[in-house]
This record gives C-alpha cells, sequence and structure tokens, in this order.
C-alpha cells in the first residue's frame, strides 16, 4: 500500500541546508499498524507529512496503493489524499464554532455531497466512536477525549484505507490516550483500516504490530512489536 524509496526531504534554514530525511526506504502492507517512533528533531513528522501527501519528497519514490506520488502536481496530491488517508492530529484541529456533526462533515464537503448524505455519514462515525449521544455539542463543550473521538470520526467518515495519526494522545491523560489507541486497535481490526501514528511514547508504540525508529532523519530499526497487539 505504501512504498517508499530513498525518500529524502531537504530545507533551507537561512544560509544553511538541513536534510530533515535521509534516504527512508520501507514498506507498509494493507491492515498493517505502523508506529513511527524517534526524538524531536528525528524528521518523523516530516515523514508522516511526505506520507500524507501533504509535502512532497526533495528525492526518491513514493508509491501510494499503486499511485506513483512524487510524479504528481499539487492538485493530484490533493484528490490521492481525500480518497485514500484520514488525519488525526495532537490538537484536533476542530472547528471551534461547529458542533461535532459539522466538524465530522468537513472532509465530505470536498466530495461534493448532498448536505443530507453528509450528515447521515457523519452521524455514523460518531456512533462508531462512541459519541452518538454528544453529536450536537461544540467542541467546547466536550473533553479532550472527546474531542479526539471526533476528530478519529471525521478522519474515517471517508471510508479513508489509511489513518495518518501524528502524537495523537500528545494531549491527553494516560487513561484517556490509552481509550484513543483501543479505538485505534479496533479500526484496524474490525474496520481493516492501514494505521501509521507518530508518537514519541514508547507504550503508545507498542499499540502498533510494528516500530520503525527515526534519528536524525534516518531508519535505525524497523521491527515487529512485541507489544499489546501481540500479547
Amino acid at each position: 500500500m505504501i512504498k517508499m524509496g530513498n525518500i529524502s526531504k531537504m530545507y533551507k534554514s537561512g544560509q544553511i541546508q538541513v536534510e530533515a530525511l535521509k534516504n527512508v526506504s520501507f514498506t507498509i502492507k494493507e491492515k498493517e499498524f505502523v508506529s513511527i517512533m524517534g526524538p524531536s528533531g528525528s524528521g518523523k513528522s516530516t515523514l508522516l507529512n511526505v506520507i500524507g501527501c501533504l509535502d512532497h519528497a526533495s528525492n526518491g519514490s513514493y508509491e501510494l496503493s499503486g499511485n506513483v506520488v512524487d510524479k504528481l502536481s499539487d492538485s493530484k496530491m490533493s484528490e490521492i489524499r481525500n480518497m485514500f488517508i484520514g488525519f488525526v492530529f495532537q490538537n484536533f484541529h476542530l472547528l471551534p464554532r461547529a458542533n461535532a456533526i459539522k466538524n465530522v462533515e468537513i472532509p465530505l464537503i470536498y466530495r461534493g455531497m448532498s448536505g443530507k448524505e453528509r450528515k447521515e455519514l457523519a452521524e455514523h462515525a460518531l456512533e462508531m466512536v462512541g459519541l452518538e449521544e454528544r453529536m450536537h455539542h461544540l467542541p467546547s463543550q466536550l473533553s479532550g477525549g472527546q474531542q479526539q473521538r471526533v476528530a478519529i470520526a471525521r478522519a474515517i467518515v471517508g471510508n479513508p484505507s489509511i489513518i495518518l495519526a501524528d502524537e495523537p494522545t500528545g494531549a491527553l491523560d494516560t487513561k484517556t490516550g490509552d481509550l484513543i489507541m483501543e479505538l485505534f486497535i479496533d479500526l484496524n481490526k474490525k474496520q481493516s483500516m492501514t494505521i501509521v501514528q507518530v508518537t514519541h511514547e514508547e507504550e503508545i508504540a507498542e499499540y502498533g504490530n510494528r516500530i520503525i525508529r527515526l534519528v536524525d532523519g534516518e531508519i535505525v530499526s524497523d521491527e515487529s512489536s512485541g507489544g499489546i497487539l501481540n500479547v
């Protein structure tokens, strides 16, 4: 599903050129749950942005579900992103003046769906994450864990093949974070969604069945996890 070959990413910082990713290569198969780990500045969020078609690599090859992404224009990348990928972020990124249903509907607006169809799909997605009683609440009326559930509902509402999560438990307490990870496990096992998450927490990484570790933009290990999913 995801195939990266010798991916590099360069940035300019003043007169200095910074190599955020250095010849990164790996394959992620359909229905895998992969954790990408590394210290701050290791390149893990940059890598997630490339995987998510939010940014172009400077060099290398990238295939996503048979599409050669490194050859696509920005507009085509946007189409691929909207078709295959759902995003979950650390700080939820919810619209503060929109209720849960309206927030979840957002990706469907770009697909040109009618209001009735959007509402039905948004309600179903919120039911899947256990928020059927909170659909008409604003983000300010929800706990952090509930807000992240809204964000996950928004990510899955378009039935994507892949969920990309950037520090999905970073703004949550341990207990709530564990509940969110259990929801990811359900999406992976019951809905057959491929999940790729970035985290700096070993305990959260162990929810995946594979851990890719980055240091200074390079993969230093890529191993099956002996953690929670494999007990």
